[in-house]
């Protein structure tokens, strides 16, 4: 197979003479697929119903007689300006009524009807137009859902809002109880009372405003199956995507991914953050667990520097490289950019691209060039699988509802909660499945669940099964606190977990910002800040105490077991070297082992392909390191035979080959990509 590479392309910014040296170009570096149309719906319909394809004919028959694949764009992100001047009332509000205007991008409502309409018929005329055209390998519809506009408080919306409270609850009786409204005299008698969470005087109704995020992702979600429908119904046979901006708040992912042919990722990390290979890791992996392991697509990543940071740092010699092969190692069919050319024009023109304002005389291009001719030696790791035997829980209700107003703590960040033990893990070079509670949790030796304040009846029970059954489970505080209502579950905190992890949390102290406390376990006395629970044991036992406050003593850290299991509990927010010792307790009792030790900032991912086994090598440090290696390997690319010892130059990056495994055929049950 042959791993997808090249990025963004915006010829409509450049005349049509530079097209011939961008595919020169292109082949040059290595260049076999790139992003077309992202952000030319003006030029495409420069009226309503009128519609210009010759220039894009001429490109896209230009790059197939260069054996350059096009993922073609529906070019439904930016709305021309002549739809927000005929239809104002597309154009998306805010919640204190101001409505946005025009001169960025992605302005418009997502239920706006004028809106569906007319990117309903720009996708039909793109789709019917390029059938059937050689070069279309990949629809890519809109751009980076809800990355600036994800929810909208008009008219529209309220009515939409209203019919899917209507589809979820059915009579306004369930709807009442469900919001609690009772409180506050809420009571809703007529379906047309009911609006979005709009500015009020004070704290909102917090489950109004937790189905209001559920309504938001389903109405972008709307936008993309519509789009998606008619492209299925013209070409069947060509695969669908959008893009992903991470790890993204307003976007329920396991949601959308069910909807998406291949789940694609924008991915960028901050190269002045020491964590930044860290985060990048975590996003790939989530990306990768969204379809159950399958291949999924790197669609943008800057060359260089970016240009929406205050300060926006340059990725050093061999960065680029370096987490370009992360996400291959993580599971990327591709690795894109945005965007090919470097913008001379625009908000984004000081935005790296693959051709930088300097041209082929750059530190970039050369970067860029050689990944390309590199990557066509690594070929065969898209026959391979990366498997894990530990999941995080990942769950978007709870992240939505957790960081809603009137908490015990804004200082509990669901993303800050999910990262901390996965880099931990990372840190241990142990490899992280992203799962939902309500999945099945029986090919994992440890599960993960940072917090899940939120919980249905079926989630719970699936976790007490998975620990009963001999399972092993870290959970972390103020989890099972609520239902899918948000509403509290009544019996002592956290109600349906406390046979699961014997004890029971009487109260929760948070701690003012800046605030330590001390908390002792065997390895010796860790620091904790933001949250203290007031722990009474039901059968666990205290791993580790609080060493100050009123509750010095109590249980910070408990272990129960139930059943064939054992869970873990975190009472509090443990500093890194605390909840990487309980991690640790935790991955020895389920007998999970790192994929190699390595030294500090080298990252090692295993990989299989029958009976082939590879192991990936980064190191992000900026010294050279030397790595022991547990057997004989050959390298990728170079065919070396690398043993004993590996010396891995700063920034670099390594593919090896075990020398002892066959070359079996890939497992049945692998999914596969469908590009």
């Amino acid at each position: 197979m042959t791993i997808f590479y090249g990025g963004d392309y915006n010829p409509e910014q450049w005349p049509e003479a530079t097209w011939h040296e961008d595919v020169t170009l292109m082949q040059e570096a290595g260049v076999n697929l790139v992003s077309v149309a992202i952000f030319a719906w003006s030029k495409l319909e420069p009226e309503p119903g009128r519609f210009d394809f010759g220039w894009l004919d001429r490109l896209l028959d230009l790059l197939h007689e260069h054996g350059i694949g096009v993922c073609l764009a529906t070019a439904t992100a930016a709305p021309p300006p002549w739809l927000a001047h005929q239809h104002p009332e597309s154009l998306p509000v805010t919640a204190t009524g101001v409505r946005l205007g025009v001169g960025s991008r992605q302005q418009y409502s997502p239920s706006s009807p004028a809106y569906k309409e007319a990117a309903a018929r720009l996708v039909r005329a793109i789709a019917e137009r390029y059938k059937g055209h050689p070069a279309l390998k990949l629809w890519h519809v809109n751009n980076e859902y809800g990355c600036h506009v994800y929810e909208s408080f008009d008219e529209d919306s309220a009515a939409a809002f209203r019919a899917w409270l209507r589809a979820r609850y059915g009579t306004l009786e369930a709807l009442n109880a469900a919001w609690g409204t009772a409180f506050w005299s809420q009571l809703y008698h007529h379906w047309e009372e009911i609006t979005p969470p709009r500015a009020a005087p004070t704290f909102l109704n917090p489950t109004q405003q937790l189905d209001w995020r559920r309504f938001c992702s389903d109405a972008l979600l709307a936008l993309y199956k519509m789009e998606r429908d008619i492209l299925r119904e013209v070409t069947p046979e060509v695969p669908i995507t959008t893009n992903f901006i991470g790890v993204h708040k307003p976007i329920d992912a396991w949601r959308w991914a069910e909807a998406l042919d291949l789940v694609a990722n924008d991915a960028y990390p901050d190269p002045s953050d020491p964590e930044a290979p860290i985060h990048a890791a975590f996003a790939s992996d989530v990306m990768r667990s969204l379809k159950g392991g399958a291949p999924w697509l790197l669609m943008e990543q800057a060359p260089n520097q970016v240009q929406w940071r205050p300060r926006n740092a340059l990725k050093a010699p061999g960065v680029m490289r370096l987490w370009s092969l992360q996400a291959l190692a993580r599971g990327a069919r591709g690795v894109m950019f945005f965007q090919w050319r470097q913008s001379k024009a625009g908000a984004e023109k000081f935005h790296s691209g693959m051709v930088p304002h300097g041209g082929t005389e750059t530190r970039t291009w050369h970067e860029v060039k050689a990944l390309g001719q590199e990557l066509k030696g690594l070929g065969e790791l898209l026959e391979s699988t990366l498997r894990s035997d530990v999941a995080v829980v990942l769950d978007w209700d709870t992240w939505w509802a957790l960081e809603l107003d009137a908490k015990p703590s804004d200082g509990v960040r669901y993303l800050e909660t999910l990262y901390a033990p996965y880099a931990e893990l990372w840190r241990r070079n142990i490899g992280v499945t992203f799962v939902r509670p309500d999945a099945d949790l029986s090919p994992y030796k440890l599960v993960v669940a940072p917090n899940l304040y939120l919980v249905t009846d079926e989630a719970a029970a699936n976790l007490e099964s998975y620990v009963r059954g001999g399972g092993v489970l870290v959970m972390g505080f103020f989890s099972g606190i609520v239902d899918e209502h948000d509403q509290v579950r009544l019996g002592g905190y956290p109600a349906p977990f406390r046979q699961l992890l014997g004890l029971r949390v009487e109260e929760f102290d948070a701690l003012p910002a800046g605030a330590r406390l001390s908390v002792r376990l065997p390895a010796g006395d860790v620091s904790a800040e933001t949250w203290a629970d007031v722990i009474h044991l039901e059968g666990a036992e205290a791993l580790g105490t609080f060493g100050a406050g009123f509750y010095a003593g109590g249980p910070a850290v408990t272990r129960h077991r139930f059943g064939r299991g054992v869970s873990f509990y975190i009472g509090t927010r443990l500093a890194a070297e605390g909840l990487a010792w309980v991690l640790a307790e935790a991955c020895r009792e389920a007998g999970v082992a790192p994929v190699l030790e390595t030294p500090p900032g080298v990252e090692a991912v295993a990989r299989t392909r029958g009976g082939a086994r590879y192991l990936a090598l980064f190191n992000h440090s900026d010294e050279t390191v030397t790595v022991a290696l547990p057997e004989r390997f050959t390298a990728l690319g170079s065919g070396a035979l690398q043993e004993g010892t590996l010396e891995l130059a700063a920034r670099d990056a390594v593919f090896l080959r075990a020398r002892s495994a066959t070359h079996a055929q890939e497992p049945a049950e692998r999914e596969r990509s469908p590009v």
